[in-house]
């Protein structure tokens, strides 16, 4: 099939065209974009290959665009083009080898066949000539096509040898089929499956990034399962391996914490693109299995594994090279938090457990809310609707307290500044234990909050600890 029309409705691969001609080069448009462009999806990239020198080409692009910026990395033979809000990137056809240690390879000049044959999988080896005897001409040498219509992630070549040598396709495989909601080839599979150990040679950065790829795919838990089936989520995620399995002892059986896992991330999932609500609803149950405990009258329970949990995600963010900033922070507060909510689905909700929980939750509590109701993920349909029901009840008895009490992003209404002038004394535990008991008073609702209420209080408490203006 030609492909002249669909590349004459844009201006870049004329400007390839007439570059690749006056340098007398061979050019093509080769990968994610001619994938995208025949599954009609939006791409804001596109990746040129040339036999011959991939720089010398990006030059003279560059040179025919106006506002362009050139960057040229001669280490790895490649330049990079930006233009508007487009990325071009240009590289020379090659071919590499790999030594069993690294997924480095050892380039060499090589024709567009060499360069086919490195590509990951068949869908990304699709090329269209861009020269001018060639304009136009699809090049399929694997079947990408055929493998498009049949939704398929294939190797173009032997599967072992494409995972072996770079360990890291394999979870580009599961995020493409993630992403595309395609199968894998039961060949390529298996190829995964044999080589997952070699993902230990690729660097955490790489790893998570396309962990988060697959996170924020519309239905994550098919890629969490494609990880766990190849037996790769063991080698990147082991304490999500940790989740799964069920036990049963006296007849009494806990839910496989795995498999709620996923649900409770694919409900989130679609409400929210957020990156780190998602991963929220990743880490909420994660300290389960060190939690787990069976009682003769209980059956099975997870005492505390809200506030483990929160306690090992730092540890789990800094394995998975994850930032160790306010969006770990986030996370965590989410997890030690996300049963409060369940805690206040009751008649007798007081105004003390709404205030308490709108001053630690703060700006996050819509947030929070989001993944409690995620939480539910019962089969029983009256149950969800009762429990989702009674969420709604702590949403508006929390809207009702904060417009009275303003407790969201709580500020001490008395600073220790204004303390230390007042009472005439220098920074000290003091000045502490007066805001502490200020703000629990404001809390337990027995002073409103406000600058009066809490002055009157103060002078009232510090009498008690020995303080007056005199």
């Amino acid at each position: 099939m030609d492909y002249t029309d669909q590349l004459e409705k844009k201006p870049i691969f004329q400007v390839v065209r007439q570059a690749a001609d006056e340098l007398g080069v061979e050019a093509y448009v080769i990968g994610g974009y001619v994938r995208d462009l025949l599954l009609k999806r939006p791409s804001k990239d596109i990746d040129f290959v040339c036999v011959g020198s991939g720089i010398e080409l990006a030059k003279k692009v560059a040179e025919k665009l106006d506002n362009s910026h050139l960057s040229v990395f001669k280490n790895f033979g490649t330049a990079q083009v930006k233009a508007g809000d487009w990325e071009y990137e240009f590289v020379g056809a090659r071919k590499e080898s790999y030594r069993r240690d690294s997924r480095k390879p050892i380039v060499e000049d090589g024709t567009l066949e060499d360069d086919q044959n490195r590509r990951d999988f068949t869908i990304n080896a699709l090329a269209i000539g861009l020269s001018t005897d060639i304009y136009g001409k699809m090049l399929d040498p694997f079947g990408g096509q055929k493998d498009l219509k049949r939704k398929m992630i294939k190797t173009p070549l032997d599967p072992d040898i494409t995972f072996s040598d770079d360990p890291l396709r394999m979870l580009r495989a599961i995020r493409f089929a993630t992403q595309l909601t395609f199968d894998i080839d039961p060949d390529t599979f298996d190829g995964i499956a044999r080589n997952a150990e070699r993902i230990a040679i690729v660097s955490k950065e790489r790893v998570s990034d396309e962990l988060n790829k697959i996170i924020l795919a519309k239905t994550p838990s098919y890629g969490f399962k494609l990880l766990f089936h190849a037996g790769l989520l063991t080698h990147v995620f082991p304490q999500m391996m940790d989740l799964h399995g069920v036990d049963v002892i006296d007849g009494k059986s806990h839910k496989d914490n795995f498999y709620h896992t996923l649900q409770v991330l694919d409900n989130t999932a679609k409400h929210s693109n957020d990156l780190w609500l998602r991963w929220a609803a990743i880490l909420h149950d994660i300290a389960k299995p060190a939690t787990k405990r069976f009682h003769k009258k209980a059956g099975w329970t997870f005492h505390g594994h809200e506030d483990k949990g929160a306690r090992m995600v730092p540890k789990i963010f800094r394995q998975l090279k994850l930032p160790l900033n306010d969006k770990m922070h986030y996370v965590q507060k989410l997890v030690r938090l996300h049963l409060r909510p369940i805690a206040l689905v009751k008649d007798n909700i007081t105004d003390t457990a709404v205030r308490r929980l709108l001053f630690e939750a703060g700006d996050d509590i819509e947030d929070l809310m989001a993944l409690c109701k995620a939480d539910v993920t019962s089969k029983n349909d009256s149950k969800v609707k009762r429990y989702l029901a009674n969420f709604k009840k702590v949403e508006e008895k929390m809207l009702e307290v904060e417009e009275k009490d303003r407790i969201r992003n709580f500020q001490p209404p008395i600073s220790g500044e204004e303390i230390m002038s007042h009472f005439k004394i220098k920074p000290g535990r003091v000045i502490g234990e007066i805001k502490e008991e200020i703000k629990e008073a404001i809390l337990e609702g027995q002073i409103a909050n406000n600058k009066e209420d809490a002055w009157k209080f103060m002078l009232d408490i510090a009498s008690q600890k020995g303080l007056s203006t005199e």
